[in-house]
């Protein structure tokens, strides 16, 4: 159809040119300016036969509707008529149409081929920007200026036009045009078309470019009733308007000035959820993962994911600690709308479908990657292969969709293959204002959601006020997501009836708005007087109604007064069996039995023989396998890959993903190759054992995004205890681009919502030249973050040691491959989950002492790795110089971390220092006093020295002094006096930028380590 292409292309150019030369057009109106008027997409849906095909544009010297078309389009008829044969068939078919038509319909036989074509952009106009003239403002504020082109002047038709019948052919495409009435009139086109996108309903969907998916939704869209509802599903919908807008008005009445951000303005939100998921659950849906701001968050918890309203009544009235639980841990709690729950909701065909709603911090859109995360991790563990079972509902503020870039890093995971849900719905609360700042100062686009136009995906704009239109949407968006396995979204354009809490002012700010808002009718006062004018139920059963919800209501507040809470709701059943922190958990051997280490190891160390690998990576992989061949020389990425292989035959899901995590950012994981003559992928973990599950191991490079990536693998490693789940920073200060992950969510969701995950950080770190911005992980930020107490030794018998699981997280410095194996391997190995920051190496990846004997994998007794408690993660690593349990002579213990040290005893075998001990505090946090306090034993005379790369203000050093004093104190081995510092002074940057100056720095801190003078304090 190159004809009905050309003009979407330039059709208004072309139009204006036409009616400019057109005697019989009448005057036009003002048109918008070029720069103002929004094209036509190009992507209209191609047509079979006998529609017009497609003709190379080289055989069309001019466009089609100025005044030359005009001449061509004529002479090209002219043509056809001596010989068919001659034109194109698109041609032919065209014409064949139109002349046949028209000989037989005498009301069109005064119709021009221009008029038809016209006809064909009116209607096409309708369907690109026919929301710009729906009515979604509830309130009438929004003046929204009408494109011209949904004139029918615009295309040269006058009043007198709008009775003729126009031949507007016999299409094979979707929507009203599908319906084999090749005449109608123009009043009936325009009246369909103005029914169809002009109502309480506006429809943005011409952006998407596939003709399928375009195809359904007009189909869906431009019916004659697209939307009819019987007596008994209004009742059902009117009663949950009933309970959606109740509730607030009890809350309102019994808590008159308590914060509870009420959804009043917006309420129809509820029934169309619960609409929604009654559709979703028809259609296949098991499982819903719930992700939403906190305004109308308690609305939902209570009538869609049904949290028992006596809990609810009872945190208004300042709420109970759970009691009566063995080992209970009730954390600090939070605000009762940032918390979340679960519950088996029955739908209205009779199923269950699982809600489960997740709590969030009041960073808005922060919640919307681990919603996502959790959604795909159910769809793993549950095999849900074609994402059908388990779907994401994410609800928005208008102002946070538009102004929180982590919406946009969320939309872009959407259809990335090892981030894909099949499809997120996102609803978006259009309050038409943020907080106090008006749309016009709050984004740059004409509506809040035009950030997901970026996508192929539908957006429906629909007004609140009309409650039939939000249950029509809602449906479709559900049978959307379920056919095409995208996302959609939906824009409820509402109000806020009150301020942004119910004790704000709202008119200081939008006096107009609100003076509005205070006469303007509830959507409840609304269908209520549509359905008594239908005659679908009367003022009476209405009134019933309303007295059962308010004598439910009042009920469960009486009942709120005496509850509590007996059981945390928590754990799912993945998660039964695990250990609170309150509950002693033993420590488990992480070694791996010799047998199983080496044939695991020549696996991942072996490709396929037809497999070409780069030169580079063959001669790595040779390598490899002769360390497992030998058993020595260990190195950091081999020993990773022995971690991740012996966790996935143990059974357990093993997930990496971030940045260039698949070669590393420093060229030395590989885990997947790329063949360099067919360009074929080989994983070498993906054949571990037969038939294999290809996600048991994956790894996977990420978008260019930290924020949502970290929020997607929390979220994924909250679902199942039994996963591995990794998150690899590019280099480790880069991780500050996800900081609302570590502040909110990481390090204090389960002390405010007690949710544990186990989930890994891999954050590069080490001084070695290159920079601010590529040496740092920034320790110091995650050190301040953890909750041990510096001033108090904790219980440290192994037997009742619980100081792990007391502490929020574990922040780990590791110096040994092998210590890397077991670290990994401890985070599944315990009947606990904690976060693992892992402050990750970038130089020992290849530095020549870095490496492991293959023994210290093990669990054989006797081997280097063995110990009086068996083969685990060592939190320090004592001198390696085979000192005995007390040695007198050493004048200096010197306590670092890091690759520092392998510096340092570099310096020590330089100048021969036998009198001074280096000893690696592995485990960061929690601090190990067990640990160091017997090597404070060990060095009674020994000077107490920490030493560490970055500057004082950063690093460990404000983290370790506190509490390595308090280990000295209760030795006797004096005060914070005592603790001399090793390290660069301090800084605003975290390193310098140019390298003769780190190396000085370097040798200079080392070499202060290792002087023969005593250190002064504090350095």
């Amino acid at each position: 159809m190159v004809w009905f292409r050309t003009a979407t292309n330039i059709g208004r150019l072309a139009i204006r040119r036409s009616l400019a030369q057109a005697s019989h057009h009448a005057k036009r109106p003002h048109l918008l300016p070029a720069s103002t008027v929004r094209g036509f997409h190009s992507t209209f849906p191609k047509c079979a036969a006998p529609v017009p095909r497609p003709v190379p544009l080289s055989k069309l010297t001019d466009s089609f509707l100025d005044a030359s078309s005009s001449v061509y389009l004529e002479e090209l008829q002219r043509t056809w008529e001596v010989d068919p044969n001659s034109v194109d068939e698109s041609w032919d078919n065209f014409f064949r149409n139109f002349v046949g038509q028209a000989a037989t319909s005498p009301g069109i036989s005064g119709q021009t081929i221009q008029e038809s074509m016209r006809l064909l952009l009116l209607v096409r106009a309708y369907q690109v920007n026919g929301h710009m003239k729906a009515k979604h403002d509830p309130l009438g504020l929004e003046k929204r200026e009408i494109p011209h082109d949904l004139n029918p002047e615009f295309y040269g038709f006058t009043q007198a036009d709008f009775d003729r019948e126009f031949f507007i052919g016999v299409w094979s495409m979707s929507g009203f045009l599908s319906e084999n009435r090749p005449v109608q009139t123009l009043r009936s086109i325009i009246n369909r078309l103005e029914q169809a996108y002009c109502g309480s309903v506006g429809y943005e969907y011409m952006h998407i470019a596939d003709k399928e998916q375009c195809n359904w939704l007009r189909n869906k869209i431009e019916t004659v009733k697209p939307r009819e509802y019987n007596a008994e599903r209004r009742e059902v919908i009117l009663d949950r308007l009933i309970w959606s807008t109740q509730f607030e008005n009890f809350l309102a009445t019994k808590w008159t000035a308590a914060k509870r951000f009420g959804l009043e303005g917006g309420e129809s939100l509820i029934p169309g959820m619960k609409e929604m998921f009654d559709r979703a659950s028809d259609l296949g849906v098991e499982t819903i993962v719930i992700g939403m701001p906190h305004r109308g968050r308690l609305n939902v918890l209570a009538n869609v994911v049904r949290k028992p309203l006596r809990q609810i009544f009872n945190e208004f009235s300042g709420g109970t600690k759970p009691v009566e639980e063995q080992g209970l841990y009730t954390g600090t709690g939070d605000v009762k709308y940032h918390l979340g729950t679960s519950y088996d909701r029955p739908t209205r065909s009779g199923k269950m479908i699982h809600l489960s709603l997740v709590a969030n911090p009041s960073h808005l859109e922060a919640v919307d990657p681990v919603v996502v995360g959790k959604t795909r991790a159910k769809q793993y563990h549950s095999n849900d292969v074609d994402r059908k079972k388990n779907m994401g509902i994410l609800i928005h503020g208008d102002g946070s969709f538009a102004g929180q870039g982590v919406v946009y890093e969320t939309l872009h995971l959407s259809a990335l293959p090892n981030y894909t849900t099949g499809g997120t719905i996102h609803l978006v609360v259009n309050n038409q204002v943020a907080f106090t700042t008006d749309p016009r100062a709050g984004r740059s686009s004409d509506y809040c959601t035009d950030v997901a136009k970026s996508l192929n995906v539908p957006i429906f704009h629909v007004n609140g006020d009309d409650m039939e239109a939000v249950v029509h949407v809602f449906e479709l968006a559900a049978e959307w997501r379920q056919k095409f396995h995208c996302d959609a979204v939906i824009d409820i354009v509402c109000y806020r009836r009150f301020g942004h809490n119910e004790i704000d002012e709202p008119s200081f700010t939008q006096p107009k708005m609100y003076q509005v808002i205070r006469n303007h009718p509830s959507s409840l006062e609304i269908y209520q007087n549509k359905l008594l004018k239908l005659g679908v139920i009367t003022k009476e059963g209405i009134e019933a109604i309303h007295n059962k919800v308010n004598s439910i209501l009042n009920e469960e507040f009486i009942n709120s007064k005496d509850y509590v809470t007996n059981r945390r709701d928590w754990l799912s059943a993945y998660w039964t069996g695990f250990k609170s922190p309150e509950q002693i958990s033993r420590v488990r051997n992480t070694g791996v039995n010799p047998e199983i280490i080496k044939r695991v190891g020549q696996a991942i160390t072996t490709l396929p023989e037809t497999f070409k690998p780069h030169r580079a990576v063959k001669k790595i992989f040779d390598l490899r396998a002769q360390m497992i061949e030998t058993g020595v020389g260990i190195d950091w990425a081999l020993a990773e890959a022995l971690a991740f292989a012996t966790l996935v035959i143990e059974g357990n899901h093993v997930r990496l993903s971030g940045q260039d995590v698949e070669r590393g950012t420093f060229s030395h994981r590989h885990s997947v190759l790329h063949d360099q003559v067919t360009g074929d992928r080989y994983c070498p973990l993906d054949h571990l054992i037969l038939n294999q599950n290809e996600e048991m191991f994956t790894v996977s490079n990420s978008s260019l995004s930290e924020f949502a990536v970290l929020g997607f693998e929390l979220g994924y490693s909250m679902e199942n205890p039994n996963s591995l789940v990794l998150w690899e920073a590019q280099f480790g200060d880069f991780a500050n681009g996800a900081h609302v992950m570590f502040d909110q969510f990481l390090s204090s969701g389960e002390s405010k919502w007690l949710r544990q995950t186990g989930l890994v950080c891999l954050l590069p770190h080490g001084y070695d030249g290159q920079g601010p911005e590529h040496s740092s992980a920034r320790v110091e930020r995650y050190l301040q973050m953890s909750d041990d107490n510096p001033y108090t030794i904790p219980e440290m018998e192994p037997t009742l040691r619980k100081q792990i699981q007391e502490c929020n997280w574990q922040v780990v410095n590791v110096t040994t491959p092998a210590n890397y194996f077991h670290v990994l391997r401890r985070q599944i190995h315990r009947e606990f989950r904690k976060p693992l920051i892992v402050i990750a190496p970038k130089n020992l990846l290849r530095h020549k002492d870095c490496k492991s004997n293959l023994s210290e994998f093990d669990d054989v007794q006797g081997h280097p790795g063995f110990d009086m408690q068996g083969t685990r993660f060592k939190r320090l690593i004592k001198d390696q110089n085979n000192h005995s349990e007390r040695e007198e002579g050493i004048r200096r213990l010197v306590l670092c971390s890091g690759k520092v040290y392998y510096e340092l005893d570099d310096q020590r075998k330089k100048v021969d220092g036998k009198d001074v001990a280096i000893c690696r505090v592995e485990q960061l946090c929690p601090f190990p006093y067990d640990l160091i306090q017997r090597e404070l034993k060990r060095y009674p005379n020994a000077e107490i020295v920490w030493c560490q790369e970055e500057p004082m203000n950063m690093g460990a050093y404000s983290y370790i002094a506190p509490r390595l004093c308090t280990a000295m104190k209760a030795l006797g081995r004096g005060t914070m006096e005592d603790i001399k510092y090793v390290g660069r002074n301090t800084s605003a940057a975290t390193a310098t930028g140019f390298y003769s100056v780190h190396l000085k720095e370097q040798a200079g801190l080392v070499e202060k380590a290792l002087q023969s003078d005593p250190i002064n304090y504090p350095y």
